[in-house]
């Protein structure tokens, strides 16, 4: 037996850079790691006892596959205590993680063919998940002169008779761009005027530090489907807790699908997940300013090196810093930066072929390491 037997389409596989890097983080000893976006922050103990005290009561068993009655509640009173939004039970569903919400949606709306449109760079995992679903994505560049905002004209250009969907992420992975309300508006009109869906992914709302965060389903109600967990603000990333909020009959398909993939989500998860969205201001708040306070610090110390560049970051826990005067490809440069300093970033190429003059660096780690890190960056030269 060999590879012949297994799916034509994976037989020679398309290079998955974000694999590669992940490998390189947990192999690779006494690095500084900047490269994944896994808080280095414990959960706040409040919501490991609440948990722990829930789980010790009995609460070990499948909730409903939608999610516990309570869990999809403290969603829903979440969303319009923070945002005066106002969703139904039926449009909640637990997932496991963001991620797991983000396939769902795919495989509930594509058919063979159907495009998605993505702004790049992006998160990678979404136009891998608009093939496996069948679709075709189509990216959309956007620019660091334009501050990573998606150009409205650039997105009409893209859509033809196939588009069945756009997918936006703001406060954005990797650029750290949060796309301003006029943005968001032009790109709700765009949705409406021409019958198409809005797959918000909200994963870093949390994170906007010089934008306003706007829920996209303030805009475009009927169009958006909002992609969203407590991995990031609540440092839950380990506990693998998302949710997908959608008009009433795209989530009960997604159901459906999701009883033959993971049933529901893990309930110690969710019991943790219903005290975390109860007792939002007092947790997240604190991690988001740790989150800010390294970000600025990061500004400064690329400031000092010649061969980097920065934007200010106006949100999410990334950096999208420009190397191009290193005169190096994304790829190389991360590679010899590893080898030389021990400092571990993601190649903006794994985020699409315009990063390719950039890296991203993620503030998950204290600033004790941050300035080795950049301690270590100043002794090189390109």
């Amino acid at each position: 037996m060999d590879n012949s037997k297994i799916a034509r389409r994976f037989q020679q596989p398309a290079e998955n850079l974000l694999m590669k890097i992940a490998i390189l983080a947990k192999e690779q000893e006494e690095i500084i790691d900047l490269s994944i976006g896994d808080p280095d922050l414990i959960t706040n103990p409040a919501i490991i006892e609440a948990a722990y005290a829930d789980v010790k009561k009995g609460a070990t068993n499948y909730t409903a596959p939608a999610g516990s009655k309570e869990f999809l509640q403290a969603v829903v009173d979440f969303y319009q205590k923070k945002y005066g939004l106002t969703f139904q039970l039926d449009q909640v569903h637990a997932t496991v993680g963001a991620l797991h919400a983000m396939y769902l949606v795919m495989q509930v709306l594509l058919d063979p063919g159907d495009e998605v449109i993505i702004h790049e760079p992006y998160f990678s995992p979404y136009r891998e998940q608009v093939v496996l679903s069948g679709g075709t994505p189509v990216i959309v560049p956007t620019y660091e002169e334009n501050g990573f905002q998606l150009d409205v004209e650039d997105l009409k250009k893209a859509i033809t008779e196939r588009t069945k969907a756009i997918v936006i992420n703001s406060p954005n992975n990797p650029t750290g761009t949060v796309f301003t309300e006029a943005t968001l508006k032009q790109i709700a009109e765009v949705a409406i005027e021409n019958d198409l869906f809005i797959i918000s992914d909200e994963i870093y709302e949390d994170f906007a530090f010089t934008e306003k965060f706007v829920p996209m389903a303030r805009l475009a109600p009927e169009n958006t489907i909002t992609i969203s967990g407590l991995s990031k603000g609540f440092a839950m990333t380990g506990w693998r807790l998302g949710y997908l909020i959608a008009p009433a009959y795209i989530k009960q398909i997604a159901g459906m699908i999701n009883e033959s993939i993971t049933y529901s989500a893990p309930t110690a998860s969710q019991r943790a997940g219903i005290y975390a969205l109860g007792h939002y201001e007092e947790l997240v708040l604190p991690t988001v300013a740790i989150f800010k306070e390294r970000l600025e610090y990061i500004e400064k110390r690329v400031a000092d090196i010649p061969y980097l560049s920065l934007r200010p970051v106006a949100g999410s826990m990334y950096a999208f810093i420009n190397i191009s005067k290193s005169g190096l490809d994304s790829v190389t440069f991360v590679e010899q930066v590893l080898e030389q300093s021990g400092v571990l970033f993601v190649p903006g190429k794994a985020f699409g072929a315009t990063g390719d003059n950039y890296i991203r660096l993620v503030a998950t780690q204290p600033l004790e390491l941050l300035a080795e890190a950049f301690d270590r960056l100043e002794k090189l030269t390109f």
